[in-house]
């Protein structure tokens, strides 16, 4: 069964256009163990929001996972893991962060309930519905 994320960068760091040239790409750099056990539970096939953080704070995209978690080779020390995303495709209509939390039928987003994270999950009824704000139709 497929499950649901949410992946958040910086758009002049690494964002979505530098996703779709890249094709497949690590999601390297997570340095929050909470949302490194996120990845951890990421499995082949698995879809996420590609949301641009900082500049933008909105959903641009949808990709999934290509490979599960390894080793993060950006890491120096520590147990951190990365995984690998392919482009989907562009969200027809960006979602911003002011429409999702001025919805409430996505109250309970852990977009919203754990701001700070990078990595979190997204359920199947705020995938859907967050798709249908986007237009996004696969």
């Amino acid at each position: 069964m497929t499950a649901y994320w949410l992946v958040k960068s910086e758009p002049d760091a690494f964002g979505w256009t530098d996703q779709v040239k890249a094709g497949v790409e690590p999601w390297t750099g997570v340095r929050n163990h909470t949302a490194k056990n996120n990845l951890k539970a990421m499995r082949t096939g698995d879809r996420a929001f590609f949301y641009h953080s900082g500049a933008g704070k909105e959903v641009v995209g949808v990709v999934e996972v290509a490979r599960e978690a390894y080793p993060d080779p950006t890491a120096e020390s520590g147990d951190w893991v990365c995984v690998d995303m392919r482009a989907v495709g562009p969200m027809p209509r960006p979602v911003t962060l002011a429409a999702m939390k001025a919805d409430p039928a996505l109250a309970g987003l852990e977009l919203i309930r754990q701001s700070r994270l990078s990595v979190v999950p997204v359920s199947a009824s705020h995938w859907a519905h967050i798709c249908q704000l986007g237009g996004w139709r696969a």
